[in-house]
């Protein structure tokens, strides 16, 4: 059994995950983004696509919830491609600092379905991206 799972909810605390990655940092390494099929949640979400160490070291993203067979449709490698890129975008956002976005196009906005990532950049948006580049100047990367 994976640590952090939970037999209940037959899912995985990405928390947990979060933890793990944390212990495996290389030495001089600003960020560690770790992938995953499991199916991931928070204690107050019922699932999450990934989640990131606000300001931090960590991000874990998962394809799960990403990809459309789960959903009952085809399999499309191109879509869960292109979702993963934007989710470790997201997640290494909120790691550099950034918190989620007002902007729907932006890759900081937040959004509950799988589908939905389909309609946001993989940019980020006018505010976002000024405010990345300051938040890494200052932990000098």
């Amino acid at each position: 059994m994976e640590p952090g799972r939970d037999a209940l909810r037959n899912q995985v605390n990405s928390t947990r995950i979060l933890s793990q990655l944390l212990r495996r940092v290389p030495g001089k390494a600003h960020k560690i983004l770790g992938t995953t099929e499991l199916d991931l949640y928070i204690r107050v979400l019922t699932y999450v696509f990934g989640e990131a160490q606000l300001e931090g070291k960590a991000a874990v993203i998962s394809t799960y919830r990403l990809r459309d067979e789960l959903y009952g449709l085809p399999k499309n490698q191109q879509k869960l491609k292109d979702r993963l890129q934007k989710e470790a975008i997201h997640e290494l956002g909120h790691a550099f600092g950034l918190i989620h976005c007002r902007e729907p196009r932006c890759v900081m906005y937040s959004y509950s379905y799988a589908e939905e990532i389909d309609y946001k950049s993989i940019d980020f948006c006018k505010i976002c991206g000024p405010l990345l580049e300051i938040k890494k100047k200052e932990i000098g990367s």
